[in-house]
């Protein structure tokens, strides 16, 4: 057997989200997270994307295991659709294992899958791999990194990290093991590029302490705070604040429930128990001794946040002397969402703190000196940037030339792209799908993008509807042509236009062309002619 390794990136390679890497040795398959992406602005009706994995569907027996880094919706969010088509042992450590239980009970699957649970310092033999685990700080307890090790040599995985010196776990990052590696000989470096962008050092967690009393000092009335629902260590963090100021915490949102208990119970969360109540007693209270923390701080339209901003949020409203806290930064590709939302909470009356204003948030990605310090603990032979937008991924590159990788042993590779090792040196192999797979509602990758590219352009320019009934043997309109327009143009302009257009439509019919296409194609070139608009224009014509 050749002893050269795949590793096939299908997702997170040229964006940020859906992570999700195969390593392939001979007949067998390694599967490292199974994260999900929120949409962008213009996939309208789209709830989030999963990666494309068509690849690994044919080989799903070759699958020996998937292997789960930490417990954010970007590295666990597609398990339930990996594992529907894959049946294969799952390994991640006791938070993460936690909270895949929690996403397979809430799709249906409680109780199913094969899951394991490993701790940090751990190793297990997952096929020709042996996968060793190693504790790094990230937002969110019970992240680990990955040696794998096979008979083409050691990689290291070094999924999202920090290197906080003050983690509010107290568990730093475990540099021990990464100069282990490097004694070892580490022949291939994967490592998170999210903040290549951002000089110097990403500041600690700590610093979220004290901003948070700042606000909770300050706030007149109630506090609403918005995280992600994996985000355990903000959650502390608040508990903590509100245990300070002498106020009660309630948790908003069935994923935010049901992680906090989770954590809860799991002791990654420490509240006492006169501290956390209950949504409804929390409304009860008055507003200033009261903090809640829920879901949307991305702008999500159905998470809390999102449903307080337009009104729409069955519990409870926005009061004008409300306080919001976005303790999260945006997503690329979620900016003008978010600015959105946040004008609308202002627009209601709230006051909204976001990191801007204070340090009320911290990225959870290592910025660049953390970089060029894991590439000197590591010293790796190769390197692949991963996690990141391709101009993350090139900056990436570019700091490694400059930490004395050399540049042919550098490959910038997006999703889709096999890269090998082989005998300690990088090359490419084909080219395979890694595109987007769109999860709309109960449809799994059914909408494509000309779904979206059609979805677009009847939210920009609308639809104009025309109803023909033609008698079969005269050839003649049985009446009037039917028009109906949607999101085209106002009442007033209609009332103008639908009237011409039904003369074109009688006179082509009349002429003897009762083609639709010919009719599509002349209504067309007649509305852009009127608007300089195009909407989609269809013709339902039926001969009775």
């Amino acid at each position: 057997m050749s002893k050269k390794l795949r590793i096939i990136p299908l997702g997170g390679l040229g964006e940020v989200g859906k992570n999700m890497t195969a390593y392939e040795y001979g007949e067998n398959i390694l599967i490292v997270d199974t994260g999900i992406m929120f949409p962008e602005n213009d996939m309208l009706g789209v709830d989030y994307i999963i990666p494309d994995f068509e690849y690994l569907r044919d080989k799903a027996h070759l699958v020996r295991g998937i292997v789960i880094t930490h417990g954010h919706e970007d590295h666990i969010g597609a398990i339930h659709h990996v594992l529907r088509e894959i049946s294969a042992p799952v390994y991640g450590t006791p938070l993460t294992m936690g909270l895949v239980e929690v996403k397979l009970a809430r799709n249906k699957m409680a109780g199913q899958g094969d899951l394991h649970t490993v701790q940090a310092g751990e190793m297990v033999q997952v096929g020709p791999f042996q996968v060793e685990f190693f504790h790094v700080c990230h937002s969110i307890p019970d992240s680990v990194g990955l040696g794998i090790t096979s008979p083409a040599g050691l990689v290291v995985h070094m999924s999202d990290y920090k290197f906080d010196h003050t983690p509010v776990d107290g568990w730093p990052t475990d540099y021990a093991k990464l100069a282990e590696f490097s004694k070892r000989c580490v022949d291939l470096l994967l490592a998170d590029s999210t903040n290549s962008t951002r000089p110097g050092w990403t500041p600690s967690e700590m610093v979220i302490g004290p901003a948070l009393d700042k606000v909770f000092e300050e706030a007149p009335a109630r506090i609403i705070v918005a995280s992600f629902a994996s985000q355990i260590s903000r959650m502390q963090q608040v508990a903590d604040a509100a245990l300070k100021h002498d106020r009660k915490l309630a948790f908003v949102g069935m994923s935010m429930v049901d992680n906090s208990k989770l954590a809860i119970k799991m002791n990654y969360l420490d509240i006492p128990t006169n501290t956390l109540v209950s949504l409804e007693q929390a409304l009860g209270m008055k507003a200033k001794d009261v903090v809640l923390m829920g879901t949307g701080s991305q702008g999500e339209p159905s998470s809390i946040i999102g449903r307080l901003a337009t009104g729409t949020n069955r519990h409870f409203a926005l009061k004008p002397d409300d306080t919001i806290v976005l303790s999260s930064h945006p997503i690329p590709g979620n900016e003008e969402s978010v600015s959105r939302t946040i004008n609308s909470l202002f627009r209601r009356g709230a006051t909204v703190i976001d990191d801007s204003l204070l340090p009320i948030h911290v990225s959870g990605h290592a910025s660049q000196e953390e970089m060029k310090l894991l590439l000197n603990l590591v010293r790796p032979n190769n390197f692949v940037p991963m996690h990141g937008e391709l101009h993350m991924l090139k900056r990436h590159a570019m700091m490694a030339e400059e930490m004395g990788v050399s540049p042919e042993n550098i490959q910038v590779v997006e999703n889709g792209q096999v890269v090998e090792l082989a005998n300690g040196k990088l090359s490419l192999g084909e080219r395979i799908p890694g595109g987007y797979v769109f999860v709309d509602g109960h449809s799994i990758g059914d909408v494509d993008h000309g779904v979206m590219r059609e979805r677009e352009r009847l939210a920009q320019s609308g639809i104009f509807l025309i109803d023909l009934n033609i008698d079969k043997f005269t050839g003649k309109l049985l009446h009037d042509p039917e028009i109906i327009t949607r999101g085209f143009v106002s009442p007033e302009e209609a009332e103008e236009l639908i009237p011409i257009a039904q003369k074109k439509v009688v006179d082509m019919i009349d002429g003897g062309l009762d083609d639709r296409q010919t009719i599509m194609n002349a209504i067309r070139s007649f509305l852009y002619n009127e608007t300089k608009r195009k909407p989609m224009v269809f013709v339902t014509l039926s001969k009775v």
